[in-house]
């Protein structure tokens, strides 16, 4: 992240609420080998305000690639990686990174993807939970993602059976894609009831180019294929991811960065929504650190998270903020 973003979030400084309640970053980054480094320091420095952050859970990044290996091997490098460089830290002030790590591996294999989740398996030592593998296409030439996808990715045959092939090594798939291409999510999930589905972002409401004009008729469009998805039970939601551009609040470029009140005031329809539709039991929240931090501080988005559910019950916070992430990545004790 540039200096003068860094300097520019910093001049919001909030005491963190709530500070007991404890928190499972259900989604965050670690960025080795790229010209704009986030390492596991930058993120202890980024949760050190305060929150009570417990366990984290790691989403790939595709970065800390092996070499000398056959290209569909090179992800299981990262799992290698984040295993170890977040051992070195385990149990430093109580905080657990990594619990869970979520990797990548190339989907449309079939199931010759088999061997790459074993080695994921083998490599996480005891701490591999699933599969992401970025879907998020949009015929927009202005809504670019970061990695080239194919349209109809999820309805694809081949990428189904590389799909189907997780549930026999127990492990999720981690949906991130955009909020136009929900039903395809719906359809894989009623394909495959007993696959475990975990969608990133709050399923990626769009806001800029053909969207940007366009915010309550996506909106709705948005709750119209939530209602849908959460009919499927295999799904769980994460509540976060909206400060990234493609969202279209513009938190990442004005001058003074919003505090956790004006997050909350934008963050409760979509989360309330979301809560209302899954249940406090299939949602939880997440940072999307470094990504998110383009737009706010980490403790005053967990600030906005904690006003945004200020009239739940103790017990449905607990479960939005730590035990559905546990149970859905499954982390234990």
């Amino acid at each position: 992240m540039p200096v003068e973003r860094e300097e520019t979030l910093s001049h919001i400084v909030e005491e963190p609420l709530d500070p007991s309640l404890p928190i499972c970053d259900a989604h965050h980054h670690l960025w080795y080998n790229t010209d704009i480094n986030y390492t596991v320091e930058d993120f202890l420095l980024d949760i050190s305000g305060g929150h009570n952050v417990c366990r984290t859970v790691f989403v790939e990044s595709r970065l800390m690639l092996k070499e000398n290996v056959p290209p569909e091997m090179q992800p299981v490098g990262e799992t290698e990686f984040v295993c170890k460089i977040t051992s070195r830290v385990k149990g430093r002030n109580g905080k657990i990174l990594a619990s869970g790590i979520v990797g990548f591996a190339d989907l449309t294999l079939g199931t010759s993807v088999a061997p790459v989740l074993e080695a994921h398996v083998c490599a996480g030592k005891k701490r591999f939970r699933g599969i992401r593998y970025i879907t998020a296409w949009d015929a927009s030439p202005y809504i670019k993602s970061r990695r080239a996808v194919p349209p109809g990715l999820l309805m694809d045959r081949k990428f189904r059976e590389g799909f189907a092939t997780l549930r026999r090594y127990g492990l999720s798939f981690d949906a991130w894609l955009y909020h136009p291409q929900l039903m395809e999510l719906v359809d894989l999930a009623r394909a495959f009831p007993d696959n475990r589905i975990i969608v990133n972002h709050a399923g990626g409401p769009l806001g800029i180019g053909p969207y940007a004009l366009k915010k309550e008729s996506v909106f709705q469009d948005w709750k119209r294929s939530i209602k849908e998805l959460s009919n499927c039970v295999n799904v769980y939601m994460k509540l976060g991811g909206l400060g990234m551009k493609i969202c279209g609040f513009g938190w990442n470029r004005v001058e003074k960065p919003p505090d956790s009140m004006d997050l909350a005031m934008a963050f409760e329809p979509y989360y309330l929504w979301c809560i209302e539709r899954f249940g406090v039991d299939r949602c939880m929240f997440e940072s999307n650190f470094p990504v998110d931090k383009a737009s706010y501080s980490y403790t005053t988005l967990w600030n906005a998270f904690k006003r945004v559910t200020s009239n739940f019950s103790h017990d449905e916070r607990l479960a939005l903020f730590y035990n559905t992430a546990v149970t859905a990545y499954r982390l234990g004790n």
